[in-house]
Parts: C-alpha cells; structure tokens; sequence
C-alpha cells in the first residue's frame, strides 16, 4: 500500500492525483489540505478518509470542522497545518501541487522527514532549488517531477549517464497567444487569456501559460532538477502538445517522450516510479495527427521568457523576485485591475530594482517576495 498526502488537493493536478488514486486501490490518502473550496476539500475527505485535513483560513478550517463532525478526522489551518499534513507519519510521499511560495517551507519540511516528493510546484526549486536539491541528497530522498515537460525529460534519462546529456529541450505550446504581435497582446482580456488551446489547467498556470512566463520558471526549474546550466535548456516551440519534451545527448542521439495532453500520465509516473502502471484515457494517434511542427519561440514580444533567462542565469534572489512579480501581477490581471502587458512590466521594473542576495536562505526568499510585492504596490 502506497501511502500519499497532497498539497493543493482541490486544485488542478490535486484532482486529477486523487482521481488516479480512485482507479488504483493500492495508493492510499493519508492527509490533504486545500486553499478555500471547503464544500470540495468536504466531499474529498469523506471519499478518501484521511486522517488530517487542512484549510489555508482558520476561519474556513472551522466551517469545515463543523461539516466533518461525524468523521474521524483531525482539522488543521495555516502554515501549521501544512507542515503537518506534509510530515504526517504515515506518509511516503508528499504531492506538492500547491501554487505559489507557500510550498517551499512545506517541501523542506517533508524532506527533512524522510517523505519523497511529487512536485508539481514549481515555485519551490524556482526560488529556492539551491536549497531544496542538496536537501534531497543528504535526507536521500526522491524529487520527482510532475510537470509534464521534466517528467518527459526524466523519463528519457531513466538509465541514461546524466553526464552524457548536451542539452535539453523543453517544449511549449506556445500558448494561445503564438505568433501574435506585441500590438495584439495590448488588447488581450482575462478571457482570451484563459482559453488555452490544448491543456485544461488551473487560471494562474493558464495565464502564465499565456505570456510564457510558465515557460520561463519551468527552465529555471529544469536547471535545479537535472543538474544543468541554464545554457543549456533550450526552449522549443511544438503547437500540437504532444511531444512533451527531449534530451539531446553529447552524440547527437536526442530522445523524446509523447503521448496526449493529460497530467494523469505524469502524476502517476510519480507516484509509481519506477513503475509503469496502465492508465486508461486517449492514446496518440500518429495517422490522426499528422505532423508535428517546430518553432522558435519569439523572446522579444513573449519576454517574460527572456526575462527567466537573465534571472535563471543571474540567480541569488532575483528568480524569487521573478516569481513573486508574476505571482502578484497574474493575481491583479485577473481581478482586471491591470492590463495585459503591465504583467511583464510589473516583472521588469521589479528585477530592475532588486539588489541581488547571493545563497539566500528561506527567510531571505520569503523577505525578496514581500519587497517585491512592497515594490510592486508603490508603482503601480
């Protein structure tokens, strides 16, 4: 019996994990914890019974402590209650599929604890990777990616000398926004914006998918992930989604990993690894598909990859301050308080602005957020 806790249960790929766990009677769910959909987080602690369940607001903790009387289960709230759901005991592996910096100190917690993590939070290896790697190495503890690009690239490594890679090509939809003009993007609204046109993913990511930003730290986390310079990941563009990323070998040889559009694939390859599981859904129809097209991304009018890259490469704080700028403008475009554009504004001028910290630690990171947003607020 595989025992899983999960961060960010009501969320996209938390969802779509506890799907995965209604289609295999082995896994079993030991804690959850969730933002503010409680009616949710409700129904998915009485469909999978952990032991613990956590909400973000104490407020909400206790509607939903008032709602689970009849159930066997403990309520926690707040960044408390994160870290217990993410050290539970009875856990093997923690799903980090959370948004946002709110993951780090949660995943550090876990390792230290012994617990494997699935990563679906890219913000923690993006703002805090030099932390969180040699972490893993000395508690000798597993960082799986759940993204759907660096499980392509770490299912092409399986066996593979990893001082033999030359590079690594991350692939990008290019989101729904591919080939437009910088004139064109000045009048996009929140609801062009969220219309991907092959993942079905949560508002944040589906925005930051949008501008490339989401691109950008997955780069970043690339680099962390799989021991390499930023140099060498390179960003390819590929429309059709199905070829989800590669790895090009100091001979030449490149592998890739296919298949259809579906984060299931990637989650339980996590949570299996190394073993493969059958999972039911669409497959990849070659005769149906086709071709498979290639572009170059355009880092000029999409620079929120641009600007990944000066940070990536820079390091220190500033992908923290990167993050953070995104994290708090993306928040501010939905909400329609800012247009379009001013998101890689706010990410620019905020970068610009940043006095770098080399090595910094966790209460550093966290401090490099709120002078970003400290900064943010006074400009715009």
């Amino acid at each position: 019996m595989k025992k899983i806790a999960i961060l960010g249960s009501t969320g996209s790929i938390g969802t779509q994990t506890l799907e995965i766990v209604e289609q295999n009677p082995d896994i079993e769910v030991t804690a959850l914890a969730a933002g503010s959909n409680i009616r949710l987080l409700e129904q998915q602690a009485r469909k999978f019974c952990p032991a613990l369940v956590c909400a973000w607001e104490e407020e909400k903790a206790r509607e939903l402590k008032v709602l689970l009387a009849d159930r066997p289960v403990r309520v926690v709230w707040g960044m408390d209650g994160l870290l217990e759901v993410a050290t539970h005991p009875q856990a093997e592996i923690l799903v980090t599929a959370i948004v946002g910096m709110l993951g780090i100190r949660p995943t550090i917690a876990a390792m230290e604890a012994g617990k494997d993590i699935a990563l679906a939070n890219k913000e923690t290896l993006v703002t805090a990777g030099h932390k969180i790697i040699p972490l893993a190495k000395e508690k000798g503890v597993k960082v799986l990616p759940v993204d759907s690009e660096h499980s392509a690239i770490f299912q092409c490594l399986n066996g593979e000398d990893k001082k033999a890679v030359h590079k690594l090509l991350l692939t990008a939809s290019g989101g729904p926004f591919r080939g437009w003009s910088r004139e064109q993007l000045a009048k996009v609204q929140v609801e062009d914006a969220l219309k991907h046109p092959n993942w079905n993913m949560g508002r944040k990511i589906t925005i930051d998918s949008s501008t490339m930003v989401n691109k950008g730290l997955e780069v970043m986390e690339a680099r962390w992930l799989f021991g390499v310079g930023m140099d060498q990941v390179q960003v390819v563009v590929q429309p059709q989604s199905v070829i989800h990323s590669m790895v090009e070998f100091e001979d030449g040889a490149v592998m890739a990993q296919l298949g259809v559009p579906d984060m299931k694939l990637p989650i339980q390859y996590a949570l299996y690894y190394p073993e493969r599981r059958p999972l039911p859904g669409e497959r990849l129809d070659f005769a149906k598909l086709g071709n498979i097209t290639f572009e170059e991304p355009d880092m000029e009018v999409f620079r929120g990859l641009k600007l990944a890259y000066e940070a990536g490469k820079r390091g220190g704080s500033l992908p923290t301050v990167y993050n953070a700028a995104n994290e708090y403008a993306v928040a501010r475009f939905l909400k329609k308080e800012i247009s379009y554009l001013t998101i890689l504004d706010m990410i620019q001028g905020a970068m610009e602005h940043h006095q770098v910290v080399e090595q910094p630690n966790v209460e550093q990171i966290l401090a490099a957020e709120r002078e970003t947003y400290e900064y943010i607020e006074s400009r715009w």
